[in-house]
């Protein structure tokens, strides 16, 4: 019999991470909020649980969550009709959700209150891209015996997983870190394409010797798709992340003038509007 994992959590990065599960050989046992995303998920021949209690019933010893924010993991959580209500023994909830650190630290230890509950967080990075072909980048952190138990589930997601410590907020400043170079890229490849366009240099061609050249990077090698990235989605997603380093560099005294000044022209660089 295969093991029942649960998954809250299913739109654009969760259906095809729950797909993934799935085809590992685990059974999932989704949940949404939406009845388009549910539906969409039984098509995808996710077995789909009436409440959130209902996934933590069933699950067997792991259920992920991959919900928007703060307040929406507090609510499938924590909330009156939560993952918690089921009292289930030696569950693994797994945040792969992105917050900041100490919100996340914060959840954590709102979650073992209740005893036998542990949270590990695992945020991830790759899009909807990674999410679909199971190549994500997996930052894990919390008890590292929950982490290490739960790496079959990663393994059928991802293809890098990293830990970071015992404190669930480190899987988010690993996060963050990530996206802070992200941004800083993002902006130097925008702003290089428009210098070579003012001498009508193919962009191709630029693209090209960024990838074999001193200029390479993530973003030049994905440039077909990042360049594609609207300012009401993946853009805005992003921004809120660099606000959140730029906010944490602050609090602890760390100097990040270029994440300062990726947040303040992302949507400029990258051409678009504002949302």
């Amino acid at each position: 019999m295969s093991k029942k994992i649960g998954f809250v959590g299913l739109g654009t990065m969760g259906l095809p991470m729950a797909v993934n599960l799935n085809k590992a050989g685990f059974e999932v046992i989704g949940y949404d909020a939406f009845e388009g995303s549910r539906q969409k998920a039984i098509a995808a021949g996710i077995t789909i649980a009436e409440t959130l209690k209902d996934v933590a019933q069933q699950a067997d010893d792991a259920i992920v969550s991959m919900v928007r924010d703060y307040a929406q993991n507090v609510d499938v959580i924590l909330g009156e009709d939560g993952l918690l209500s089921a009292n289930s023994k030696n569950l693994t909830i797994i945040v792969m959700s992105t917050l900041d650190p100490d919100t996340m630290n914060e959840l954590g230890q709102q979650v073992e209150e209740h005893g036998d509950v542990r949270l590990i967080a695992a945020a991830v990075s790759g899009g909807s891209t990674g999410a679909e072909a199971g190549t994500l980048s997996i930052m894990t952190s919390g008890a590292e015996d929950r982490v290490t138990a739960a790496r079959p589930y990663f393994d059928a997601v991802g293809s890098n997983v990293f830990y970071y410590g015992s404190k669930p907020g480190n899987s988010q400043a690993a996060k963050l870190v990530n996206n802070l170079i992200l941004g800083i890229n993002m902006n130097a490849i925008a702003e290089g394409l428009k210098f070579g366009a003012q001498y009508n240099l193919p962009q191709d061609e630029l693209l090209n010797l960024f990838q074999v050249s001193t200029g390479d990077s993530w973003v030049a090698r994905n440039w077909d798709s990042v360049s594609e990235w609207t300012a009401d989605t993946a853009l805005a997603v992003l921004l809120k992340d660099l606000k959140a380093a730029h906010l944490k560099g602050l609090e602890h005294h760390v100097a990040m003038p270029f994440n300062a000044l990726s947040s303040t022209q992302l949507f400029d660089s990258m051409g678009k509007n504002k949302p």
